[in-house]
């Protein structure tokens, strides 16, 4: 059987942390070296980045790597160079903070070459980025359903057709068929792209043998900014797309809607007073819930607080970006 070439496109800055994760993750690979390139796309990092990547070409000459600099500093952009760049048939696109299986590339290209899907990915298996109570809430809720709801790359062990996978595989020619990255999205980038893959007939397909491991935020100020950025860039994204607006992202907006919406009302009528205050009681005696079962199941005690303080600050972060995004672009257009 003849061996289909294929690039890996790593769009990174500052990951000196775990990009020598990612590396030997990607030399350990069961699909051979001869046909595999990687392509290290760096937006300009301060840290050590570009010098781990260099030492692992010096230990490593087996295995081609290309480091190129994405002057723009955003990841689209940085996607759309590497598909450039790239000389294989199969891109994948895999990111600084992840680790792939040993299997990944090969399944990946099993399943594309299966006609599975147009663009093939995997499941994320979530774990902190370091030790300690809070990193380790915020990453049980990055997989928990109440803090992602349906994303099931995020948790699910059956194959389907999905709305969206990280980190995914497809053949070169998909984007003579719906075009490269949207550079205007800072984020939701990945999104954007695989809603149009669905628009044009595509379809995305999630397997949950291609998995990886992803390293989570470790502060909830960086989770904060992390998901402000996605509630608030997912609001343009909307703007463009309204029909792709699932229940887990429509949500956390709305439930900041009622809040504030209830909390206006109750100056006046004292129903809403009575809707207000049921509303924030029953939120908070769920997230206790999940709590009191994940401190349980992992018999670690902190979850009990940590696992709801994470879940909030997705909601709120997400929730008021997202609503920010949309009167921001209003309010410039009158």
């Amino acid at each position: 059987m003849q061996l289909i070439p294929v690039s890996i496109i790593v769009p990174c800055f500052n990951e000196q942390a775990t990009i020598r994760l990612l590396l030997d993750a990607i030399y350990q690979q069961t699909y051979p070296r001869a046909v595999l390139e990687v392509i290290i796309v760096d937006g300009m990092s301060t840290d050590r980045t570009r010098e781990e990547v260099t030492a692992f070409q010096r230990e490593h000459p087996d295995l081609p790597i290309k480091i190129i600099a994405n002057l723009d500093r955003i990841i689209p952009a940085g996607v759309n160079l590497g598909i450039d760049t790239a000389e294989g048939e199969i891109l994948i696109r895999l990111d600084g903070h992840a680790v792939p299986v040993r299997g990944y590339v090969e399944r990946c290209v099993q399943d594309l070459e299966a006609g599975l899907g147009d663009n093939v990915g995997g499941v994320w298996d979530i774990r902190p980025a370091r030790s300690g109570a809070i990193a380790s809430g915020i990453a049980i809720a990055a997989s928990h359903p109440l803090g992602v709801g349906d994303a099931h790359y995020r948790y699910t062990s059956h194959s389907q057709a999905v709305d969206t996978v990280p980190f995914f595989a497809f053949h070169r020619g998909l984007i003579n068929r719906i075009g490269k990255y949207d550079e205007s999205l800072l984020t939701n980038e990945d999104y954007e792209f695989n809603v149009r893959i669905r628009q044009s007939g595509g379809t995305v397909w999630l397997d949950p043998d291609i998995r990886s491991t992803y390293y989570a935020r470790s502060t909830l100020d960086a989770l904060a900014r992390q998901y402000w950025r996605y509630g608030f860039w997912k609001g343009r994204m909307l703007l463009r797309y309204p029909r792709t607006i699932r229940w887990r992202q429509a949500l956390p907006p709305a439930f900041i809607a009622s809040i504030i919406g209830l909390s206006l009302l109750s100056l006046w009528i004292p129903l809403a007073r009575l809707f207000l205050v049921a509303i924030i009681l029953v939120y908070v005696a769920v997230l206790s819930i999940a709590g009191v079962w994940e401190s349980y199941k992992k018999k670690q005690l902190p979850l009990l607080i940590t696992l709801p303080l994470a879940i909030v600050t997705m909601h709120l972060s997400w929730g008021i970006a997202l609503w920010w995004s949309l009167i921001k672009f209003i309010t410039a257009k009158t």
